[in-house]
């Protein structure tokens, strides 16, 4: 999903690897397309154009690194995020006045990437605003202003896309009426 849902800079790519499982809302049965995404570098750089394509025996640690940041969603100082950066550590050096900090991988490849995708998004205050949808588990971007958003969307912005939101407050309206 894109639009409204979707990160700002380059924390658009962490949310887009956070996406690769999925909760098609038609069959509601998890779907994960890493290990696929993984072996077709063409799409590989098209979804994920700053993170270098791993090798395949890297999969299994991007597999963690997804399910610790995903269970990290929402957090101002995820605790799961301290065991990756003993694991890729990541540099901070001096930049200019557009971007007065910048965070580099210690090391080459795509989960060092990613670490310090986010650790640049914990320190600009960005990371609290990923949040993942109660109802579909797609994970978008919080851009209101009190960063009170629940859903991924109160409308279905994409042909494939669902109004979690509008879904959630009929079903509760409904279960008011039968209350009463």
């Amino acid at each position: 999903m894109s639009g409204t849902s979707s990160a700002p800079g380059t924390l658009e790519q962490v949310r887009a690897f956070l996406n690769t499982w999925r909760l098609p809302h038609e069959t509601r049965t998890p779907v994960d397309d890493l290990p696929a995404l993984v072996t077709r570098a063409a799409d590989w750089h098209s979804v994920l154009p700053d993170i270098p394509r791993p090798r395949p025996h890297d999969v299994d640690e991007l597999l963690a690194l997804r399910t610790d940041l995903r269970a990290a969603l929402g957090h101002c100082a995820p605790t799961e995020l301290r065991a990756w950066l003993e694991r890729h550590p990541v540099h901070v050096t001096v930049g200019d006045e557009a971007r007065p900090l910048r965070y580099r991988p210690g090391d080459r490849g795509a989960a060092a990437a990613i670490v310090a995708l986010v650790a640049a998004a914990v320190a600009g205050q960005q990371w609290a605003r990923l949040k993942s949808c109660p109802d579909c588990r797609n994970v978008f971007y919080d851009h209101s202003r009190n960063r009170s958003r629940t859903w991924c969307s109160m409308y279905a912005e994409t042909p494939d896309g669902r109004a979690c939101g509008s879904i959630s407050k009929v079903r509760a309206y409904r279960k008011r009426q039968r209350g009463n």
